[in-house]
């Protein structure tokens, strides 16, 4: 099973989800993808073993991902203070992968209905989902 993250700005979100995946599925193939290079060298430094930057990066790696992980705003052309191009969006959004979106709400993008909760609490949520996913796959 293919897992991409794509995370922008610093990374840290994606840091966090590279080393609660690469603990809990440690033989999962994981790409992480930054939209800038302090992202990706973020991600990296938190355990990802393949990883790349930018937008022809996150196009290639969408159509190879079977789960596509990040927050609410790598699909929204323009956010992430504009690093997520409208390529990127598309990607995202038409990639016939699952996607689990953590609700971040920032830059301008406030998800109504949703509890603000913690970074913690929304990747804990993250994997509960992704293992529910492998466990239906059986890879």
């Amino acid at each position: 099973m293919n897992i991409t993250i794509i995370d922008g700005q610093g990374g840290q979100l994606g840091a966090q989800l590279v080393k609660e995946i690469s603990s809990k599925f440690p033989d999962i193939n994981l790409t992480a993808i930054g939209t800038n290079a302090v992202a990706t060298a973020t991600m990296l430094k938190a355990g990802a073993e393949t990883a790349a930057t930018g937008e022809n990066s996150v196009l290639v790696a969408c159509r190879k991902a079977d789960v596509i992980m990040g927050p609410v705003g790598i699909v929204i052309a323009d956010s992430l203070l504009g690093e997520i191009t409208d390529k990127m969006a598309v990607a995202i959004g038409q990639a016939d992968a699952m996607r689990i979106l953590l609700p971040m709400n920032k830059c301008d993008n406030l998800i109504a209905g949703v509890p603000d909760l913690s970074t913690k609490a929304l990747i804990a949520d993250a994997i509960s989902k992704l293992h529910i996913i492998i466990d239906n796959r059986k890879y």
